[in-house]
């Protein structure tokens, strides 16, 4: 009699490559800390930008995309290395760590620049009723430029802690990216 075939599907996979620990030591590293930092701020400036009412959609909408997409990609991967799901799916986590951040790097960097494009773009527009008027014509005086946005006060502000928000999220992002390839290359 003959040996059964083996299936060569079943036999060639490898173990999963993850150099992070799982459960729930993996918060007590400096990469976990930083992923949790990045589904906080995350967080904060989709929820930021969606409380401005989204004035300028044309710009802001991919930073509403970018910020709700991480936002779950993020919770994502920390959800499958505090689980331990990592280490069942067997792929090659520490580079797809360092792939990820680098997109979600690159992607914030863009939404960052067009929020803070979108706030700089309000550049001291001032309106105000025009006299004898009943309040329902309005002139708006702006400084010298192409682009300008009409945001009211509490949009304006709203953006602004939107872009620092934006802006410390990336920094997150960049910090992980570094740490990711270190683990990557060593």
């Amino acid at each position: 009699m003959s040996e059964p075939a083996t299936n060569p599907a079943a036999t060639t996979f490898s173990a999963p490559t993850i150099s992070l620990p799982l459960g729930l030591e993996v918060l007590r590293t400096y990469s976990g800390v930083l992923i949790c930092l990045e589904i906080i701020f995350g967080g904060l400036v989709w929820i930021l930008v969606a409380s401005s009412n989204v004035p300028v959609p044309l710009l802001q909408g991919w930073v509403m995309f970018v910020s709700v997409t991480c936002f779950f990609l993020s919770s994502t991967y920390l959800l499958f290395l505090i689980t331990g799901l990592a280490d069942r799916i067997s792929i090659d986590w520490t580079f797809s760590d360092v792939f990820y951040h680098f997109l979600a790097l690159l992607f914030y960097f863009a939404a960052f620049v067009l929020e803070a494009a979108t706030t700089a773009a309000n550049g001291g527009a001032i309106i105000t009723p025009l006299p004898n008027s009943t309040g329902t014509v309005m002139c708006i005086h702006y400084p010298r430029g192409n682009v300008f946005t009409l945001l009211t006060g509490n949009q304006y502000n709203i953006n602004v802690v939107a872009t620092i928000f934006a802006f410390v999220v990336t920094l997150c992002y960049s910090c992980s990216l570094v740490m990711a390839f270190k683990r990557w290359r060593i």
